[in-house]
């Protein structure tokens, strides 16, 4: 985890911030949720949302005005500073600088969603069933899992180990926690399913 959060700080050191890109890299950057991703979370202003890895925002500034309120959390104390300069215009975030597998919350999401951040977790159904818990009857998880299967991140300054995603696992792991696959699609480059949790 070290070597992730490293990395993580580096990049903001390097003024790399997807929020702050120029349209031509925002739109590439969508080739892995876009706006399916954001219409699948049904937001409305009544809604409590989580994002899992909230980066410097590039999402969440695209969630944020469309739900009560947002939580995000990141294990990168540079990378929440940065994101708490690009949401500042917003009254409803809350930010957390922490691991999400060890993060004790003290509340309900109706909403949780990630993407391009599931590769940095390896125990995957953990973090599902995590999730599961985390969840309103009825809340909703959108996650956006990355095609690429290669086993590190290389930047060409430095290589960061993950864990590539599977779909097929993935589904697995949420029906194993008690979440409904209610739709699946792909972008260019990435696989998005959407889960519900249904009282039982």
């Amino acid at each position: 985890m070290n070597e992730v959060i490293a990395h993580y700080d580096k990049l903001i050191d390097e003024n790399n911030d997807p929020a702050r890109d120029p349209k031509p890299l925002r739109e590439y950057m969508d080739k892995w949720d876009g706006q399916k991703f954001i219409e699948s979370m049904q937001l409305n202003k009544s809604k409590s949302v989580l994002e899992i890895g909230i980066g410097t925002g590039r999402l969440a500034l695209k969630v944020a005005p469309s739900c009560k309120s947002l939580y995000g959390i990141d294990v990168s104390k540079k990378t929440i500073e940065r994101v708490a300069e690009n949401l500042s215009m917003h009254h409803n975030i809350n930010l957390i600088c922490g691991d999400f597998m060890s993060f004790e919350f003290e509340r309900q999401f109706d909403v949780i969603y990630s993407s391009l951040t599931f590769m940095h977790i390896q125990d995957k159904l953990s973090c599902i069933q995590k999730i599961a818990s985390l969840l309103t009857n009825n809340g909703l998880f959108v996650l956006s899992i990355d095609k690429n299967q290669n086993e590190y991140i290389d930047t060409g300054k430095r290589k960061i180990k993950v864990y590539p995603d599977n779909l097929n696992d993935i589904r697995s792991y949420l029906l194993m926690s008690k979440l409904s696959v209610i739709n699946e699609f792909e972008t260019e480059y990435a696989f998005v399913t959407v889960g519900r949790k249904t009282s039982v």
